[in-house]
């Protein structure tokens, strides 16, 4: 598996670009534990400067159930080694499944003093995306052997197959008049 890291990750560009949606405010979030004023609200604010922070016994875990059977290509997760050193996670495990009690591991990810945005790519076998009710994100271990946890933000993508319609495919609007309409809004 190969994880993707650093400055030149960002979800919000890939977003953008309209080969993915950010799905994540379409599904129930809920956290192990975390301290008062750290919690789901901080983890999805879309700001580098909250976080989340755990409050007991490893491993953390984060969980979001989807209201409907949801394809995910990737998950987006935002850690500043520099900022919050033993805090910091450096192993997490990917579960996938219908409800809690079928969760299955499908990746597990080792980060070395990672500091932006991390992508973990979610594949069910081979190429085939992952199709499920449910993910958790469970924080096995953490640098310097720390015990709470610090996640600052996670994005979660999926694909958007067929809801595309690139209209170069038909020629290049090469007036002014026809290329303010080579989109569609």
């Amino acid at each position: 598996m190969s994880v993707k890291m650093g400055a030149n990750v960002c979800p919000i560009t890939e977003e953008r670009s309209g080969t993915v949606r950010e799905v994540g405010a379409q599904s129930v979030w809920s956290l192990s534990s975390c301290k008062p004023g750290f919690g789901v609200d901080q983890l999805r604010d879309n700001s580098m400067e909250t976080y989340w922070q755990s409050d007991g016994q490893l491993p953390h875990l984060v969980n979001i159930q989807f209201h409907r059977k949801t394809k995910v290509s990737q998950i987006y997760i935002y850690s500043d080694y520099k900022l919050d050193e033993s805090y910091t996670p450096s192993r997490i495990s990917i579960r996938c499944g219908m409800h809690f009690n079928d969760l299955q591991e499908v990746e597990v990810v080792d980060l070395c003093e990672p500091s932006g945005w991390v992508c973990i790519p979610i594949k069910e076998h081979e190429d085939m995306l992952m199709c499920t009710f449910m993910i958790q994100i469970a924080v096995i271990s953490n640098h310097q052997n720390g015990r709470d946890t610090h996640m600052r933000q996670i994005r979660i993508h999926s694909p958007t197959e067929g809801s595309q319609y690139p209209l170069e495919h038909h020629g290049k609007f090469s007036t002014l008049e026809f290329s303010q309409f080579r989109t569609i809004r």
